[in-house]
């Protein structure tokens, strides 16, 4: 059991991925930012997928750098903890498609 979060785009293809062990609270910090909370089921994810605009990825982004009040952390990314590395590469893989396709499908496994 964990939490296997995907990011795809419009073909399907995924491009963004994070996972955390069941009982890792930092897998609660990614539903949180991404405020899908209804889709976290305690041990995994629900199983549900919702699309998120680009401004729901650039909030996202925005409550990442003011969770972890450092905004150097986005140019240092190499040296943060590997779950924080983690949610910002999702959340930024997740962006730079929405910049493109104007949103992303997020599924929650």
């Amino acid at each position: 059991m964990g939490h296997d979060i995907s990011g795809y785009n419009k073909a399907g293809e995924e491009i963004a991925y994070a996972r955390f062990s069941m009982g890792n609270y930092n897998a609660t910090i990614l539903y949180n930012l991404l405020d899908a909370n209804n889709y976290y089921a305690g041990v995994s994810g629900s199983g549900g997928s919702s699309t998120f605009s680009l401004q729901q990825i650039e909030k996202a982004l925005n409550a990442f750098k003011q969770f972890y009040k450092n905004s150097d952390s986005l140019s240092e990314s190499a040296s943060l903890p590997w779950d924080q590395k983690q949610i910002l590469n999702f959340i930024q893989n997740c962006l730079a498609t929405a910049k493109m396709e104007g949103g992303v499908r997020v599924y929650f496994g």
